[in-house]
């Protein structure tokens, strides 16, 4: 995944480098290339790919957490053996 998004930030570079060393270009026409050819949607694009990944981390977040805490009440666990009481 992460080679095709290199790839395409080399090219939109490569125009962005082109249209601010011709005659014709600026170098803002070529700022506005790179950011509305390559930046923006190749942001969007890894966002919505990442997202099965962000989803699964969570998950298993969640599944180690509830693993520490067997109650799932998230509060300490209190003594496993009460007080021996004497008598008066």
């Amino acid at each position: 995944m992460y080679i095709v998004a290199i790839a395409w930030i080399y090219v939109v570079l490569m125009m962005a480098l082109a249209e601010a060393i011709s005659p014709q270009g600026s170098v803002l026409g070529a700022l506005v290339t790179f950011t509305m050819y390559g930046v923006l949607p190749l942001a969007i694009v890894l966002y919505i790919m990442g997202a099965p990944m962000r989803r699964r981390a969570r998950r298993a977040a969640e599944a180690a957490g509830s693993a520490a805490a067997p109650d799932g009440s998230g509060h300490a666990a209190g003594d496993a053996v009460a007080p021996e009481r004497k008598e008066p």
